[in-house]
């Protein structure tokens, strides 16, 4: 018999709320906003020798984990191509074309990704999830997934298969 199991946390405090902005079209940039950002996440995985897939506790609080250091940030996107940022211990300024934002670096979560885009938050946070499973847990799922929404039925979700 071929079984498959999934494990799905979604928990009124997996949330943060941050504000952030997005480039597109190579030309355009949103105003300054936020949203108050929730996340749900799911694996796949074989039962492990206590019949579970994964412990939820586990996932709910590393992935609560991730969310806290998210919440009530600016997120900046680090490696953007239209974005120059300055990163110093004291401040984070981000420049696109004349204009100029300058936030306090404690106040900020410096993201390695591109963009803020929900897509780009959802691996992000995938990817930092991944590696705390496997480096506190021991543990890698077949299949791995987040999503995020930013408003009520506006969501993205990344899928991740570690190899």
């Amino acid at each position: 018999m071929n079984e498959r199991y999934t494990v799905r946390v979604t928990k009124d405090f997996l949330v943060f709320s941050a504000g952030h902005f997005i480039t597109y079209d190579g030309e355009h940039c949103e105003r300054l906003h936020g949203h108050n950002y929730r996340v749900a996440v799911e694996l796949d995985a074989p039962l492990d020798v206590n019949h579970y897939a994964f412990d939820f506790i586990a996932l709910r609080d590393r992935t609560r984990e991730i969310t806290d250091e998210l919440d009530h940030r600016m997120l900046v996107p680090a490696t953007s191509l239209l974005l120059k940022c300055e990163i110093t211990a004291e401040r984070v300024t981000i420049r696109y074309g004349p204009k100029e934002w300058v936030f306090p670096r404690e106040d900020c979560a410096v993201l390695p990704i591109p963009n803020t885009t929900t897509e780009l938050l959802a691996r992000h946070i995938g990817q930092k999830l991944l590696t705390i499973l496997k480096s506190r847990h021991h543990f890698t799922p077949d299949v791995l997934r987040i999503e995020v929404e930013e408003n009520f039925g506006q969501s993205a979700t990344c899928e991740l298969r570690p190899s």
